[in-house]
């Protein structure tokens, strides 16, 4: 087995002990892996249009807000604009902070009828440390994993 096909198992394994209804979990090292070695990965940035200003995001990330800076709305257009850019049969990982928001994107996304669907545990900044500050303990930033500034 490929290392493509061990990060699905694990990512559906971990989905499965989170009970959650799309495919799986992965985490931020994961995600990057599939970017690179899976043509049909698509990393789906969720987060607000300020957040990839203001505190960076990931090259070659589709951009598609989940909730609208102010206020942290929900986004009506959000799976009109997912159908619109990408494919039904797409690997989609969706990435939000933390990994709350991605998660209800992910749920939203499966039930529009994405096939595979995957959520990236502890997000772009990650859970917050002793000190309520976030990109110390986890995330896509803290793995050293490429990002740029908005």
């Amino acid at each position: 087995m490929d290392q493509t096909q061990t990060i699905l198992q694990q990512a559906a394994a971990r989905g499965a002990a989170l009970g959650v209804p799309y495919q799986g979990a992965l985490l931020p090292q994961e995600a990057y892996y599939l970017m690179q070695h899976l043509p049909t990965a698509v990393l789906v940035d969720v987060r607000s249009a300020a957040e990839w200003q203001f505190v960076g995001m990931v090259p070659n990330a589709l951009c598609v807000e989940w909730r609208t800076f102010p206020g942290m709305q929900p986004n009506p257009q959000f799976v009109p604009a997912l159908q619109k850019q990408v494919a039904q049969d797409a690997t989609l990982m969706l990435m939000c902070r933390s990994g709350v928001r991605s998660d209800e994107a992910a749920r939203a996304a499966q039930a529009a009828g994405f096939g595979a669907v995957f959520n990236v545990l502890e997000g772009f900044e990650g859970d917050k440390d002793g000190m309520s500050q976030r990109g110390h303990v986890n995330g896509w930033k803290m793995h050293g994993l490429p990002w740029v500034q908005g």
